[in-house]
């Protein structure tokens, strides 16, 4: 799954535990009711954001991850993530500009009926 989107927050990178690292990443949605959507980006996933700014707009590839977790009073909770593992970025959309010159018209009389035709005439169209 992809999002298409323009950077809106990018978080340092967080050491969860001796062995676990993320980077949360929110990028804000072109659509009639943009959504603005956390994107996690784990162990050496983390750097990929280094090279990326606020404000650029981007293509993140994600999985949506889920899971379960009892509590200590037997509750069962489910949770959800998108974890973020390639992103790139994309051109800016730049408007569609009209040709600078277009080729002359014709004159109206090239396209005149021919007045002097003499279907007597033989030529060597095989058609």
């Amino acid at each position: 799954m992809e999002i298409l989107g323009k950077i809106r927050v990018i978080n340092p990178v967080q050491q969860v535990s001796a062995t676990f690292k993320k980077r949360e990443l929110v990028v804000t949605t072109d659509e009639q009711y943009p959504q603005h959507i956390l994107v996690e980006f784990t162990q050496d996933k983390t750097d990929l954001l280094n090279n990326f700014a606020l404000g650029e707009p981007v293509k993140i590839s994600i999985n949506i991850r889920g899971r379960e977790w009892v509590n200590p009073q037997g509750e069962t909770k489910y949770f959800n993530s998108i974890q973020g593992w390639r992103i790139e970025k994309m051109q800016a959309e730049v408007p569609a500009s009209a040709p600078t010159s277009l080729p002359p018209m014709p004159a109206a009389d090239a396209f005149a009926p021919a007045t002097q035709f003499n279907e007597e005439e033989h030529d060597d169209l095989p058609f």
